[in-house]
């Protein structure tokens, strides 16, 4: 395969790949060819298959390919052709290696360009399947999807080495999809028993998570709190840098929220130790409206992990927004947080190696690419690897972004 053929559909210039600490990042990786033309329009199937095309080509500039995956992630359109268990089971062929990566697949109703159905994203780490400290905990796929699967189980937390990733959890019953409770507390207890149970089969635990990342649905900030005190109790100071933003859509359909993570934990003499991380909170940076344990910026192994950055007063916790309602200057703003965070590490904009966006949209390329050129501004180079995810709303009508990332350093 010919490196470098793909590019998004955006005049300005960006990298599809980028490495911090070892693992390598991609972010955005669509159907698209060498123009950013999509290549198969609404065919979400065929879009699959050429982003996972695209994929590949993107780890081969640093020397991984697909099997090298950690953790994929995908955003689809889920009224165009394919269920969620059809589209991990593709993916799961597609990589063709067990045990297979963690991997999550979140519905949406909005995608960044014209005629788009997938976007994904990829960690990956080269060479983990030869290394000695592979763990991997399982699931039976259900019944009724055993045939769309060539093994009976699908990978739900993969240690690869010290890093380990637990995919997104819902409250759905692993063995039919059924939802036990509508109450979105109960049933972030729920996901969170269920990813400590999974991280404790890695030899991890909560303490050991650098990022969690998770969605909720609601429109306020008060909706937005109870869920978020829940997870926020799983957790002790110093926690992970956490992102969590609304969702339009979830499978299966009475799910209300779902929550991953991702860490690091060594094994040392036998045991499986805690690895220390530095972490930074420059004053100016925002706190939260309630109490929680998470940090703005973490480094570890060579990499700068940040919180979801969101245009909140500055160096305040009245969780109120500044520019309301405006996208572009609260992006600007947001960006500026980054970089505080990046700076309290000697890392610059440039050293940013994933970029993850969450903001309000009407659907169209057109607000996408306004978007972007309000990130590209903000930044000393080209746009690294980045995942754009349109919202119908944020987290209250007057918040249009989040954004979080990662950073070599």
């Amino acid at each position: 395969m010919t490196l470098g053929v793909w590019k998004l559909p955006y005049g300005r210039p960006h990298e599809v790949v980028g490495l911090a600490g070892g693992l390598a990042f991609v972010g955005g990786a669509g159907d698209f060819d060498s123009t950013g033309a999509i290549r198969h329009t609404g065919d979400l199937p065929a879009q699959l298959d050429g982003a996972l095309d695209n994929v590949e080509a993107a780890l081969a500039v640093e020397g991984c390919d697909l099997a090298d995956a950690v953790r994929i992630k995908l955003f689809y359109t889920s009224d165009v052709g394919m269920t969620e268990w059809e589209i991990i089971a593709a993916v799961h062929r597609r990589v063709g290696e067990q045990p297979a990566p963690a991997v999550t697949a979140n519905p949406v109703p909005l995608q960044p360009f014209d005629g788009q159905c997938v976007q994904i994203q990829v960690i990956a780490s080269k060479g983990w399947r030869d290394g000695g400290d592979i763990r991997v905990a399982a699931e039976h796929v259900p019944a009724d999807m055993a045939a769309l699967f060539d093994v009976p189980k699908v990978t739900r937390g993969l240690r690869a080495g010290e890093f380990f990733a637990v995919p997104g959890r819902t409250a759905a019953d692993a063995g039919d999809d059924s939802v036990p409770t509508d109450d979105g507390i109960e049933q972030t207890h729920i996901v969170m028993k269920r990813l400590k149970d999974t991280m404790a089969e890695l030899g991890a635990g909560f303490q050991d998570v650098i990022k969690k990342e998770g969605y909720y649905f609601g429109t306020t900030m008060e909706q937005w709190a109870g869920m978020a005190a829940t997870r926020a109790s799983y957790f002790r100071e110093p926690a992970a840098v956490a992102t969590v933003v609304p969702c339009h859509r979830l499978f299966p359909d009475a799910a209300v929220t779902k929550v991953e993570v991702l860490g690091y934990r060594e094994e040392w003499n036998g045991f499986d130790k805690y690895i220390p991380r530095e972490d930074t909170w420059p004053k100016r940076v925002w706190d939260w409206p309630i109490s929680v344990p998470y940090r703005q910026g973490s480094r570890l192994r060579g990499a700068i992990w940040t919180g979801g950055q969101v245009p909140f007063e500055p160096g305040f916790n009245g969780g109120q927004p500044v520019y309301p309602g405006d996208l572009v200057r609260q992006t600007r703003f947001t960006m500026s947080y980054v970089d505080d965070i990046l700076r309290g590490f000697d890392a610059v904009s440039s050293d940013l190696r994933l970029l993850v966006c969450y903001f309000t949209s009407d659907g169209s390329q057109a607000m996408t690419e306004r978007f972007l050129d309000a990130v590209a501004d903000c930044l000393a180079g080209p746009l690294p690897p980045i995942t754009c995810v349109p919202q119908t709303h944020m987290h209250s009508e007057d918040m249009t972004v989040e954004i979080w990332g990662v950073a070599k350093g």
